[in-house]
């Protein structure tokens, strides 16, 4: 299509055929996209990927749709027919890479399973995200964002002290899943290179969020005991978190001595620094309920402002705590070029935030807006697998196929 820019980066050549929906799956190949990887995104014919139909849209578009699925191909597939299937797997047979996040099993009963694909395809690299993985009790289990968290204990300690269990703000398990099968297919890449065979990556939404508990689960292994919520605070390092000023909050992290001390200063209590029940990390947390309330009281006497200017004078790391929209519109974020605008012919202008990968300290060339539900699915047919027009005239009249429509959701 007209508005189809071509891949560049490090994975430019490198082909990817998409049978991921929702978030877990599409975040891992819109990143693959963004190195550079040629994205076909299979969908189902009648409705395409679920998102398409989550609001608020533009122009039909759900931006939950437009957030995940830049730069790929859209080609709808009916694969419970046999012709749907039939393409699916030539198109396999000319990919590097099949990504896919059905429960364990739903691939290999559309003959689109790992050992299937491999026989026409030896060097293919086969990724399969899911909520809990093939041998797991839980198996067949639907899994979403939210039910990984609960079970990973990232509930558990995502709130203040006495308030009930709160999720992440962001989808961190669809996307952990994402993120390690982006390093686990990267490295079957590299392997291939060297012995030409392909791999069957594997990722588990919950081991991967399990993974990024980092110091949290070598408290319990140390101690025997789980983590307890601490709110912004941190479990072993005193201050660190938001404190209350006079009109907001400010985030102040104290990670070494050296920050504690200027923190001190700057807050006009050096006798802090000498004080025995503050004077190392270990009495700090063993007294964090003397010391935070004196940083409280004299935070509290002056407003944000001056709190953010007076702990850069002393250089203290700090931050305001933005709202999205601040975040976005923060300088920062255009220095980088952070936010990108898309063109699409039909749906129009789409900002979307680009990835935040530099090589040589440029982005790797520009992304192309999301396609519309079936948009590529003739130009894919025709040019990978040289079917003539007539014959994808006739596979969508017998809805193995779909044809492309203007606007597969409500109009905004």
């Amino acid at each position: 299509m007209t508005h189809k820019n071509k891949p560049e980066g490090p994975l430019s050549g490198i082909k990817v055929l998409d049978f991921s929906r929702i978030l877990s799956g599409p975040y891992a190949s819109m990143v693959l996209a963004d190195l550079g990887a040629e994205v076909i995104k299979i969908e189902p014919t009648e409705k395409g990927d679920e998102t398409r139909g989550f609001p608020p849209f533009k122009g039909g578009m759900s931006h939950y749709y437009i957030a995940l699925n830049r730069s790929k191909k859209s080609v709808a597939l009916d694969l419970k027919t046999p012709e749907g299937a039939k393409i699916a797997r030539e198109l396999a047979a000319k990919s590097d890479i099949v990504l896919e996040n059905f429960r364990p099993g739903v691939m290999d009963r559309l003959g689109l399973g790992y050992d299937a694909l491999k026989a026409d395809n030896p060097g293919l690299i086969y990724c399969s995200i899911s909520g809990f993985g093939a041998t797991s009790p839980h198996r067949d289990k639907p899994a979403f964002d939210i039910v990984a968290q609960a079970l990973s204990g990232v509930m558990s300690v995502n709130r203040e002290p006495g308030q009930p269990p709160n999720k992440l703000g962001l989808p961190l398990g669809d996307m952990a899943g994402s993120i390690f099968s982006v390093f686990g297919i990267l490295a079957a890449l590299h392997e291939r290179d060297v012995t030409g065979h392909g791999r069957h990556v594997e990722v588990a939404m919950l081991d991967s969020l399990i993974a990024m508990q980092g110091y949290l689960s070598q408290i319990y292994f140390l101690t025997g005991q789980s983590p307890q919520p601490v709110g912004t605070k941190h479990q072993s390092i005193v201050p660190y978190g938001s404190f209350p000023t006079a009109d907001g909050y400010v985030i102040v992290a104290c990670l070494t001595e050296r920050f504690w001390h200027n923190f001190a200063r700057c807050l006009g209590r050096e006798d802090l620094i000498a004080d025995p029940r503050f004077a190392l990390y270990q009495a700090r947390l063993e007294n964090r309920h003397l010391l935070e309330p004196i940083i409280d009281e004299r935070m509290m006497q002056n407003d944000t402002a001056y709190w953010l200017e007076k702990l850069a004078e002393f250089d203290v790391p700090n931050a305001p705590i933005l709202s999205i929209g601040e975040a976005l519109e923060q300088d920062h974020v255009k220095a980088h070029g952070l936010v990108e605008t898309l063109h699409h012919p039909e749906i129009g202008d789409l900002d979307v935030v680009r990835g935040p990968i530099l090589f040589d300290g440029k982005a790797t060339g520009h992304a192309s807006a999301p396609s519309l539900l079936g948009e590529d699915t003739q130009a894919v047919l025709m040019e990978e697998l040289g079917y003539s027009r007539e014959k994808c005239e006739d596979l969508a009249a017998r809805s193995a196929i779909g044809a492309h429509r203007k606007s597969c959701t409500q109009e905004s």
